[in-house]
């Protein structure tokens, strides 16, 4: 039985097809072409037609274009649509007319990085040309790192290795700084919320110490298809950047399922386990003899998965190492023999977590089945693209577990298959975040009294760095003036500066496993927490609170552990409001006083409550940005009227648009805070919050502020379609937390806000 056979058998089963809520036929599409652009060096066509590229899909020569006139571009195109050809024949063009030209390439993955690095090596060679092309990152041996800096025509590296390790030390990369015509940032859509907050610092330090050197290199960007690519791409670079959104390249025809496993209790809201799910449909494509790629939200479930399908490939004379894993915590050597498999077709099944979701070279696979929404729409379409000759039929299959976000998309197919409804967003001013990367700044470079930071002025902070001794103020410049070496201390993954180290104690002397943020280990790393790192689960057995480390054991057990924390708001000012049709919503400055009191046992796959304890620590305080909105003083009157409760209500909506706001705004659900107050002391009405879970906020309730009626028109829709009765995780919480009339009061509320209640 082929693909398309099985396709047709799938619909045909009712069993099947009852729990399908989206069948999306996706035809095939011709490429679009254009010629090689006029100023593009001749030597570069040739060796192009000597691979039988005749002509450019249209939105390479469009980027092409683009670059050879001066301008900086961002290119949000799907998987597979070329997107390499984008910045390296630009790039090549340039060094072939300037061989003293260099090049830096950026990509989020060291992974991405070696396999973009023999992709331009592959164009050199075919040009017969000493271009060299080097990867530099913490694996890069010290006696190669010297050629590199002297010699490396184009650098490939990422973002963590230019903050540490080249910026720090740009007096020994003069030639690639004096020389810079081209910085590439590859997955744009990657750097968003902290770490992207920190990224545009990072890049914002770059053209500074370019700019030293005399040299303004020009930016090409690359990123799944969102909704704000240009936007992000400038708030990223600081540059004007030009947009090319328009994919020219050719595909095949895709068949796209939504399936949505049974309910297997409906009060709680629970379905049927993701992973039994996914095998039984995996199993289905495995004998057909479909070449397949497997996604899985952790480490633990890529194991499961591999373990099961080994099994069911026996059976159909399937040989074990045709079914392999991709993941974290393989070695080097594993993981390149299984991305060779995958393209010679000597491993037909693959079960991977999102590290094969990047541009790797796999080849094109015939199906892949996603355990579990990736998080966004834009990382959903990269695995998908994993699956899809370019003139071939492909299929993909998208399992929904109980989640919210899972289900709120698996129900809206509309929302995923429509405009790109996902804004990615950044704050590289955050205060926080900011003053790090000055103090790095001030390492690299003196900072002059009149100099602008990111196209503002920084004197009020550098001069506050003067009082705390670590600059030190002569005539017109700031100095760096402290023993330490400030880059070390700053990770580009966290906001605040102070961490809590992990130490992993079953090791002999204890192994440092990783670090945390101060606010985040109150809530993750409690005496007592299961706390998960890359798909381990580990047993907190103490958090020393004043050496600021989490002493952990390995462990194997069912459930997670999710801790409560009560916050109250010390201080509000509203920096921006605006009317709503119900009520106001604002944009403002918090600052909480919270504490984490208690954490709940949640089993794994059902989500249910099994258990509780109390957790004691110091309380803490944090500003941050929030939304909120303001609803009118008669809202009690309104609800207790139809027989509702305004707690209730007002508990159940901060749980759903706790949980439908990050699908919007590209924010994991932890990113983002949720409460609401009955009466509360600033507005004087019941209220409620939206707020960044990070010190200084990274712009997520900006973009609910400017997106509000929308999520909250997705809110309302889901809260309505859910199957439970009178709340559950998936919509607005168990109706035992968020009370009897939680849901109905939610959707009320939204209903009036919406200003069709009387449709409804």
């Amino acid at each position: 039985m082929n693909l398309a056979q099985l396709l047709d058998t799938l619909k045909a089963d009712d069993r099947f097809i009852r729990h399908v809520t989206r069948w999306e036929r996706i035809p095939a599409a011709a490429g679009r072409y254009a010629d090689f652009p006029a100023g593009l060096d001749p030597r570069l066509e040739k060796v192009l037609r000597g691979r039988g590229v005749d002509r450019l899909y249209s939105h390479q020569a469009a980027a092409v274009n683009h670059a050879l006139a001066g301008e900086s571009v961002v290119v949000p195109t799907p998987t597979a649509s070329g997107k390499t050809l984008c910045y390296n024949l630009p790039v090549l063009d340039r060094i072939l007319r300037e061989p003293s030209a260099r090049a830096l390439y950026l990509f989020p993955t060291k992974a991405l990085a070696q396999d973009q690095m023999h992709e331009v090596h592959g164009l050199v060679q075919d040009l017969g040309v000493d271009i060299k092309t080097f990867t530099f990152d913490g694996d890069t041996p010290e006696t190669a790192r010297r050629a590199i800096r002297s010699s490396g025509h184009i650098v490939v590296t990422n973002p963590d290795m230019l903050h540490q390790g080249i910026l720090p030390h740009h007096t020994l990369w003069v030639k690639l700084f004096e020389n810079l015509r081209y910085v590439v940032v590859d997955e744009v859509h990657q750097y968003r919320g902290v770490f992207g907050s920190h990224v545009a610092n990072v890049l914002r330090r770059l053209r500074r110490v370019a700019d030293f050197y005399g040299a303004s290199p020009q930016f090409i960007c690359c990123s799944a298809t969102i909704a704000n690519p240009r936007e992000l791409a400038t708030r990223l670079t600081g540059m004007d950047v030009a947009e090319v959104a328009e994919n020219g390249a050719p595909r095949g025809e895709k068949h796209f399922v939504f399936y949505n496993p049974p309910v297997v209790n409906a009060e709680l809201g629970i379905r049927q386990s993701v992973i039994k799910t996914t095998r039984r449909i995996a199993e289905r494509f495995m004998g057909a003899g479909s070449q397949m790629i497997i996604f899985a939200r952790s480490r633990m479930r890529v194991e499961l998965l591999l373990t099961y399908l080994e099994k069911a490939g026996r059976k159909v004379g399937i040989k074990s190492g045709e079914v392999r894993g991709y993941r974290g915590g393989y070695l080097p050597g594993e993981r390149r023999a299984i991305e060779r498999g995958l393209r010679d077709g000597s491993v037909g099944t693959v079960v991977s977590t999102n590290a094969l979701e990047l541009g790797i070279d796999i080849g094109r696979l015939d199906v892949c089945v996603m355990a579990g929404y990736a998080g966004t729409v834009a990382s959903t379409w990269q695995q998908a693209g994993r699956a899809g000759r370019r003139q071939d039929l492909s299929a993909v299959v998208l399992v929904a577990s109980s989640s919210p976000a899972d289900q709120y998309v698996i129900n809206n197919p509309d929302f995923f298959f429509g405009r790109s409804p996902e804004h990615a967003t950044l704050d590289a001013d955050n205060l926080v975040i900011l003053m790090s990367h000055l103090k790095c700044a001030a390492f690299e470079l003196p900072f002059l009294t009149e100099e602008r930071y990111g196209g503002q002025r920084v004197d009020e902070i550098l001069e506050y760095l003067v009082e705390q001794r670590v600059l030190h103020r002569s005539g017109d410049r700031y100095h760096w003036m402290t023993d330490t070496y400030p880059a070390e201390d700053v990770s580009l993954r966290s906001a605040a500066p102070e961490n809590v180290v992990i130490i992993d104690q079953s090791r002999p002397g204890g192994r440092i496993i990783g670090e945390m943020d101060l606010f985040s280990a109150q809530e993750m790393l409690h005496d007592e927490a299961v706390y998960i790192h890359g798909a381990q689960q580990y047993h907190v057995d103490n958090l020393d609170w004043e050496r600021q480390e989490a002493h952990v054991q390995p462990v194997t057990v069912d459930h997670y552990t999710d801790a409560q924390r009560k916050s109250e708001l010390k201080t509000l000012t509203a920096e921006e409001s605006r009317p709503l049709h119900t009520g106001t919503a604002a944009l403002g400055e918090v600052g909480l006083v919270s504490k984490v009191t208690v954490y709940k046992k949640i089993k794994l796959g059902t989500h249910e409550n099994v258990g509780a304890g109390r957790v004691h620590l110091p309380e803490m305080e944090m500003h941050t940005t929030s939304f909120w909105w303001e609803l009118p003083e008669d809202t009690p009157e309104d609800l207790a009227a139809a027989g509702l409760d305004l707690g209730d209500a007002l508990k159940g909506l901060a749980h759903l648009l706790g949980r439908v706001a990050p699908v919007f705004v590209m924010a994991d659900p932890s990113d983002l805070h949720a409460t609401a107050m009955v009466r509360s002391p600033f507005t004087g009405k019941p209220t409620l919050y939206l707020y960044d879970a990070f010190p200084g906020g990274v712009g997520f309730s900006r973009r609910i502020f400017d997106q509000f009626e929308e999520i909250a028109a997705a809110a309302r829709t889901h809260g309505r379609a859910c199957g439970c009765g009178a709340g559950c995780p998936a919509c607005v919480g168990p109706a035992v937390e968020s009370g009897s009339t939680a849901r109905n009061g939610a959707v009320r509320l939204l209903d009036a806000l919406l200003a069709d209640a009387a449709e409804a």
